[in-house]
């Protein structure tokens, strides 16, 4: 809401004081690390989705660099289908932290540097870590159906629609002859 006042000065404080709960609010409801780290890690995940057809939902995962053994697909609460994982560095690269600290801890003690040193990088785009994407289903998904493949860097999630229910044939019900008719 923007108040207009003849004074910009007097408009201008007013507008600051009706502002002051929004930020307020901001200010004692921050997101949580937690919470950064996951939105980043949601927005990072290059996805596609398409319905094909038949009805069924396609989603394709980019994940170039992680392993199979480090992915998760799970249906959560309310139809949601959560794909998470983790890139983590690679084996030759994992010493490279243990060779730091072993390069500081020989500089520290004035010793020579002959051993193997560890790897240091000079430009580093590709994110390393967790990651995780959220996708809400239609109610017409076969959740017992879902299929998911990891090829060649993508991981390709398969949710086939449930088929439609049969229409209700009309019942018959038998007609009996009483015990007790025409007495």
């Amino acid at each position: 809401m923007e108040f207009s006042f003849g004074d910009p000065v007097l408009s201008a404080a007013l507008q600051q004081l009706m502002d002051l709960p929004d930020e307020l609010e901001r200010q004692l409801n921050a997101p949580t690390r937690a919470y950064v780290r996951d939105r980043r890690a949601m927005a990072n995940t290059p996805m596609d989705v398409k319905e094909l057809p038949s009805g069924a939902v396609v989603l394709a995962v980019d994940m170039p660099g992680v392993s199979p053994a480090d992915v998760r697909v799970q249906v959560e609460e309310g139809n949601v289908l959560t794909i998470s994982g983790e890139r983590k560095r690679p084996a030759e690269d994992a010493g490279a932290e243990a060779g730091k600290q072993q390069q500081q801890q020989q500089a520290a003690d004035g010793g020579a540097g002959g051993e193997k040193q560890g790897v240091r990088y000079l430009r580093m785009e590709r994110r390393m870590g967790k990651f995780m994407r959220r996708f809400p289903l239609p109610e017409s998904a076969d959740l017992d159906s879902i299929r998911a493949e990891y090829k060649d860097g993508v991981l390709t999630v398969t949710v086939d629609k449930k088929p439609p229910p049969e229409p209700k044939k009309p019942r018959v019900v038998q007609v009996t002859v009483g015990e007790h008719q025409g007495k």
